[in-house]
């Protein structure tokens, strides 16, 4: 049975920022403590991660999973490849410009096929930390990339 999983959050940088946030997979584990070690196996010509390995430790359970990146002007999609813990996991960030490009709407989509049956409870506490992570972690580290290009 698939997991699904949805949130918004509206960031006040400009989308542009917040791609470059979304880009830089490799400060995952500074804002996740599920993300244990990320390694960026290739990127696209622009620079922008193509295919990433990732460690992660979700409800005591460990996996490494091999994700590959596709991008658009105002929208990110990864598929993980099947592991031993999940049959397959797909997330979706819808961006949307707000107050004439100051802010940035994020919507956050993440559907998961576990491997195993999981019982309930463990499956909204899991969905949480990742939803936090996915939402709550980018905005800090867009926000953080905002103040430091401000002039004063």
């Amino acid at each position: 049975m698939a997991i699904r999983a949805a949130r918004e959050v509206l960031i006040e940088a400009p989308m542009p920022v917040v791609l470059d946030a979304l880009a830089d997979v490799e400060a995952w584990p500074s804002y996740s403590s599920m993300h244990k070690h990320v390694d960026v196996v290739d990127r696209y010509p622009d620079g922008r991660p193509h295919h990433v390995r990732v460690k992660v430790r979700v409800l005591g359970l460990s996996d490494t999973e091999l994700l590959e990146y596709r991008w658009g002007p105002d929208w990110l999609v990864w598929d993980a490849q099947p592991t031993s813990q999940q049959y397959a996991q797909h997330v979706e960030y819808r961006l949307t410009d707000e107050h004439n490009g100051a802010s940035t709407r994020v919507r956050v989509e993440i559907t998961v096929e576990p491997a195993v049956p999981i019982p309930e409870f463990m499956i909204r506490r899991a969905g949480s930390a990742v939803l936090e992570a996915s939402t709550t972690g980018i905005r800090r580290l867009a926000m953080q990339r905002t103040s430091s290009h401000r002039v004063e």
